[in-house]
């Protein structure tokens, strides 16, 4: 079945317009992919920085449930001092409180690490997801003893009540 030259130019024309419709709907997906990867790559980043400093302020707090508890023992030495010792539980129990809540943050920042790497496995996003996942660790390790030094301080103001 011959067909004319114009029929043939014009079906070439048609298609060389389909291919320069493809190369740019190619174009913005690939754009579109590369802009996806990076916003991932940024997540996992700033979630596993989060996650640190998350694990950092918990450790702050277990630091100061032991200061509190420290000035509860020193303060129970003087019966008159009940209520600087029940200052110093309620700072412990507020210090194991915020200890917990960084560590909440802290698992929360590293499974969003953990949901962007399974995503796109990068070698530095892996690093980071399990940069994160440590960090969850100590905190929840922090708050962990945020909350003994806090029940310590509980108990040493039980027993002063108790005494006096």
């Amino acid at each position: 079945m011959p067909q004319s030259l114009e029929e043939v130019y014009k079906r070439l024309d048609s298609m060389q317009s389909e291919l320069n419709d493809l190369r740019s709907s190619y174009s913005g997906v690939s754009k579109n992919y590369k802009e996806a990867l990076s916003s991932l790559k940024e997540l996992t980043l700033h979630s596993s920085d989060s996650a640190k400093r998350s694990a950092k302020a918990a450790e702050q707090s277990k630091m100061a449930a032991y200061n509190a508890k420290i000035a509860a023992e020193d303060a129970s030495a003087d019966p008159r001092l009940l209520a600087i010792v029940d200052s110093a539980v309620q700072a412990s129990v507020s210090a194991a409180i915020a200890a917990i809540e960084s560590a909440g943050a802290a698992a929360a920042a590293s499974a969003a690490a953990a949901a962007a790497v399974s995503q796109h496995a990068e070698e530095s996003l892996l690093k980071a997801s399990a940069e994160a996942s440590v960090a969850s660790r100590l905190a929840a390790d922090s708050a962990a003893e945020a909350v003994k030094l806090s029940n310590q301080a509980r108990e040493i103001s039980a027993l002063m009540k108790k005494i006096s």
